[in-house]
């Protein structure tokens, strides 16, 4: 199929989207790098009058450090996050991820910001966002305001976003000394979207944990951060026996949706191999630092 009628808007300056913005509101869709909304406009799944195209602004395609964080602007390619040195010492969960998008063709155009705002309840970056408890920077004429991750996800498909709004950047935290990181994901062919995915982050310090952070997609119609479970495990010396507990409360409190395809049963238990793989690899990752 083809892509029903539409009006096509290439705007060269940030002013100039946000006024288009602000004009067809919402009878207008952004397009990126259009590796979602490219095939839902052939399919037909969406119909704007308008659709508005980002990328001549280039110069939100960047990662840089802002007041202690990372700012990664919204027009930032996936393979720039997971070829990114910087990103790999101070931020490593997001190249690491970054790298099991789809195929390279696809990280080639797909954009961090297209990926959020398309918020497919299984999308890699969705779920680092929630699991590093990323702010998601908004703007429309006149106005911006910043959103945490995990409000910003509301269900399948739907965030935050106003009509008027587009995603600028997302400032994600810095990892600290002792800390570090592990994804886990399940998918039947390479490429595909994941039926269960892990992200997990372990801060040690004094030879205790100082901050444990796991997410999961796959599970529900978004990513969830398990912090209500995790919390009870900080303050621990952490071996493989507290690695276990964690993954047993987590996957106990889960209640995965069930669909034609796959059992709520199968992705309980999937989920917890995820989660024990993924923590015992952060243990692993201790070795040889001094915590």
């Amino acid at each position: 199929m083809k892509p029903a009628t539409f009006i096509y808007h290439r705007p060269t300056s940030l002013d100039e989207a946000l006024t288009l913005l602000e004009q067809f509101g919402p009878q207008s869709r952004l397009i990126s790098g259009g590796q979602s909304l490219g095939p839902m406009l052939n399919l037909r799944l969406a119909r704007p009058e308008h659709v508005i195209d980002l990328n001549d602004l280039t110069e939100f395609a960047y990662v840089l450090e802002s007041e202690g964080a990372i700012e990664i602007g919204g027009l930032t390619r996936h393979y720039q996050l997971a070829e990114s040195a910087y990103l790999l010492q101070h931020c490593p969960l997001l190249p690491e991820v970054a790298a099991t998008i789809g195929h390279y063709a696809i990280r080639s155009r797909g954009t961090l910001g297209g990926s959020l705002a398309n918020a497919d309840p299984v999308a890699q970056l969705a779920l680092v966002a929630v699991a590093l408890d990323a702010r998601i920077l908004l703007v429309r004429l006149g106005r911006r305001r910043e959103v945490a991750a995990k409000d910003f996800f509301q269900a399948a498909m739907t965030t935050a976003i106003e009509p008027q709004e587009l995603l600028l950047s997302v400032r994600f935290p810095k990892s600290k000394p002792g800390e570090v990181s592990a994804f886990r994901m399940f998918n039947r062919r390479h490429g595909d979207f994941a039926l269960v995915a892990v992200a997990a982050t372990l801060a040690v310090k004094n030879g205790k944990v100082q901050r444990l952070r796991v997410a999961l997609s796959g599970i529900s119609a978004m990513p969830i951060a398990m912090d209500e479970v995790t919390i009870s495990f900080e303050g621990i010396a952490p071996d493989a026996d507290w690695a276990s507990d964690v993954a047993i409360a987590i996957t106990r409190r889960l209640q995965p949706e069930e669909d034609a395809r796959v059992t709520s049963q199968y992705r309980r238990e999937l989920a917890h191999t995820l989660l024990q793989s993924a923590l015992t690899s952060t243990l692993e990752k201790l070795d040889g630092i001094c915590v």
